[in-house]
C-alpha cells in the first residue's frame, strides 16, 4: 500500500498484547517511527506455568523497538516511560486495559483504537467471539478515536466482512486483525492532514460483549442446537466449550447442529450415524471433534469407539 508523500510521520507508541494486535505492530513499524510498545506482563502457561511473555513483545523485540509491560499503565514509572517517548500518536489494538486520561491527553493526534467489530455493535473485550455466538451475518473493524469509555469515542472508519459458516474465533480474528492493519494505514494520512471528521456513535445501537472467563465455555443442552454450534466455533480455541462426561470435562472442539433427527431430550447422549450427539432444545449436536480429559482431541467417531457407554 502507498502512503501519501505528504502524510505527516508521527512518533508512534503501539499498545497491544496477543496475535490480533501483531499486523498492526508490523504495519506501523514498516511506515511510521514506533519509539516504544506497552504490552502485558508476561503470564504463566502450560502446565509447567512457566512464564510466558505477550505475542506483541515478542515481535516487538524482533523488531528491535522499545518494550514496558506495566501491570497498571497508570503507574508513575509506566506514565513516566510514555512521556519519554514524546508519542505524536497512540495506536491501540487488544492491549486489555483502560487508558486514564493522562494517557489519552498525551499526544497531540490521540489515541487511536483498533477494534474487532462495527461499532457501536459489540463494545467490549470479546466482540469476535460474540458477534458468532449471536449469528451476526458480518463483522469488520473500527478506527476510533478513544475516550474515557468503553468503546464509546468518534469513529473515524469502518470496513466490513462476511462471517463465514465455518468460522472460529481462530479464523475470524486472524482475518479482521489483517483487515485492521489494512484500515489503519488507509485511515492515518487523511487523519493526520486533518481531512477525516471524526463521527460520534449512536449509543442507541450499542451492544456489549463483556470478557470472558472459562466457566462461560459450558454447553447448557437447553439452549438450541444451532446456537450451541455457534458457540463451540464461537470460543475456539478460548475459553472453549465443554460438557460433563464420566465426572470431568469433555472438550467440545468442532460441532455441527442436526434439527430434523429423532431428539431424545436436552442433554441426552445419542449416536447419530455414527457419531457422538447430544439431544437439545431442538434437535441434535453433533460432535465432530472432541478432547477427553488428559487425552489428545480427537474426531467424534473414533472416541465413540472409545467410549461404548457414551449413549447407555
Amino acid at each position: 500500500m502507498l502512503l501519501r508523500s505528504t502524510a505527516r510521520r508521527p512518533r508512534v507508541v503501539f499498545m497491544g498484547s496477543p496475535e490480533f494486535a501483531l499486523p498492526t505492530l508490523e504495519a506501523l513499524a514498516r511506515h511510521y517511527p514506533v519509539v516504544g510498545v506497552v504490552t502485558q506482563p508476561d503470564r504463566p502457561a502450560g502446565r509447567g506455568n512457566r512464564l510466558k511473555a505477550p505475542p506483541v513483545k515478542q515481535r516487538a523485540e524482533a523488531l528491535g523497538l522499545p518494550v514496558i509491560q506495566p501491570r497498571r499503565l497508570s503507574a508513575p514509572q509506566a506514565l513516566a516511560t510514555l512521556r519519554e517517548w514524546r508519542p505524536d500518536l497512540i495506536v491501540v489494538a487488544a492491549y486489555g486495559q483502560i487508558l486514564k486520561p493522562e494517557v489519552l491527553q498525551l499526544p497531540r493526534y490521540g489515541c487511536l483504537n483498533v477494534h474487532a467489530s462495527l461499532l457501536p455493535r459489540w463494545r467490549g473485550a470479546a466482540p469476535i467471539q460474540y458477534a458468532l455466538l449471536h449469528g451476526d451475518a458480518q463483522t469488520g473493524v473500527t478506527i476510533m478515536l478513544m475516550d474515557e469509555g468503553l468503546d464509546t469515542g468518534p469513529i473515524l472508519s469502518q470496513r466490513a466482512t462476511t462471517i463465514l459458516p465455518d468460522d472460529t474465533a481462530a479464523s475470524l480474528s486472524l482475518r479482521l486483525a489483517r483487515l485492521g492493519a489494512e484500515l489503519l494505514l488507509d485511515t492515518l494520512p487523511p487523519y493526520l492532514e486533518g481531512e477525516l471528521e471524526p463521527r460520534p456513535q449512536d449509543d442507541s445501537l450499542a451492544t456489549y460483549a463483556p470478557r470472558l472467563k472459562r466457566e462461560d465455555g459450558r454447553l447448557d443442552f437447553n439452549r438450541s442446537a444451532a446456537y450451541l454450534a455457534r458457540q463451540v466455533r464461537a470460543f475456539y480455541p478460548w475459553p472453549g466449550t465443554f460438557m460433563p462426561w464420566r465426572g470431568q470435562r469433555l472438550k467440545v472442539l468442532a460441532a455441527h447442529p442436526v434439527e430434523d433427527a429423532p431428539n431424545p431430550g436436552p442433554g441426552v447422549r445419542t449416536v447419530y450415524q455414527g457419531w457422538p450427539a447430544v439431544g437439545t432444545q431442538d434437535g441434535l449436536l453433533v460432535l465432530e471433534q472432541v478432547q477427553p480429559p488428559g487425552k489428545r482431541p480427537l474426531p467424534g467417531d473414533a472416541f465413540l469407539r472409545g467410549a461404548r457407554d457414551w449413549a447407555a
